[in-house]
């Protein structure tokens, strides 16, 4: 029989095994998804350089679409993802904030809890029924309320002018925000709720009214959070493609109107990679999702530097 003490030197030989085992598999999965991003970089490089030869950097800055001539410029699709993202976060923000806080800080316990359960119901709607929608009933209802009202009444500016066509720039911009709103809210809303319970009545005991709690107490601790759920959202925003390209015209010209058609990455990769008509054509559309890739990858290492200085900035606060 073993003693008592080469049973413990076994049971602790053995833990050890495994935790180097499981810091092994853990290590290897981290890596993994590294090689992955590593190897998709390295297959979309390979297939654009066609593309790459020809045009060079004229590509990013190239107006001009034509496959039968096989000239390929890809600014009016990165134009269209960039502003159509960031026209719907700025929509889409301070409603998914605004509801979070009325989930979690305002509406009594049973009816907040009704509202998130729908809010993220909206999440589970696919992407293909939202641009059903939009085609079908938000596009003509813009074209016959909301469009000819902006037209008169801020047709002065240059984003208000042109004809009410219905799919538009304004139309892909809306179904981001209501496609965005319950991601952005979801995750604001858990991060709401892990403010601490003794930092709201510490608030209030030094006579805080309920807005001033909010405002000085909750949402400062949960800066940090709420900029990581929008930066889901924008990911989702630039990447989004049935919705988009169902509702926004898909013409490639670039224009200050938000009335106007527009296209986007996605959504030419998604119209026209099936019907590609050279080895050319192919190689500018998978160069167009190489710049998307990139463009990805670049929006969410600004994200990360500016969520990084916030953090910073607030326990440079704490500390003194």
């Amino acid at each position: 029989m073993p003693s008592d003490a080469e049973t413990r030197r076994w049971k602790l030989e053995r833990g050890v095994s495994g935790d180097y085992i499981f810091k092994g598999v853990t290590v290897l999965f981290a890596f993994s998804i590294l090689v992955i991003l590593l190897l998709m970089i390295f297959e979309m490089v390979g297939e654009s350089l066609p593309s790459m030869r020809k045009f060079g950097w004229g590509f990013i800055a190239g107006r001009e679409w034509d496959a039968v001539q096989g000239i390929f410029g890809a600014l009016p699709y990165i134009y269209g993802s960039v502003v159509s993202s960031i026209l719907a976060l700025l929509i889409a923000t301070p409603l998914s904030v605004a509801t979070a806080v009325f989930i979690t800080e305002l509406a009594p316990n049973k009816f907040g809890g009704t509202v998130a359960a729908l809010v993220e119901l909206l999440a589970a709607i696919p992407s293909v029924i939202y641009g059903l929608w939009g085609v079908l009933v938000m596009a003509p209802w813009l074209q016959k309320t909301v469009q000819p009202f902006l037209m008169d009444h801020l047709g002065f500016l240059p984003f208000f002018k042109g004809a009410p066509y219905g799919v538009s720039m304004l139309a892909a911009v809306f179904i981001l925000v209501i496609m965005v709103l319950p991601i952005i809210t979801s995750i604001t809303k858990e991060v709401l709720l892990a403010v601490p319970q003794s930092q709201k009545e510490a608030a209030i005991a030094l006579g805080a009214t309920r807005w001033e709690m909010i405002r000085m107490a909750v949402l400062p601790y949960g800066r940090s959070g709420i900029l990581g759920a929008v930066i889901l959202g924008l990911g989702r925003a630039v990447g989004e493609t049935m919705a988009v390209t169902m509702v926004i015209g898909n013409n490639p010209q670039i224009s200050l109107s938000l009335l106007s058609p527009a296209y986007t990455m996605p959504s030419v990769i998604a119209n026209e990679f099936a019907e590609t008509t050279s080895t050319l054509h192919a190689s500018a559309l998978m160069e167009i999702g190489l710049i998307l890739l990139v463009v990805t990858l670049i929006i969410n290492a600004l994200a990360r530097l500016l969520l990084w200085s916030v953090t910073r900035e607030r326990k440079g606060g704490s500390r003194g």
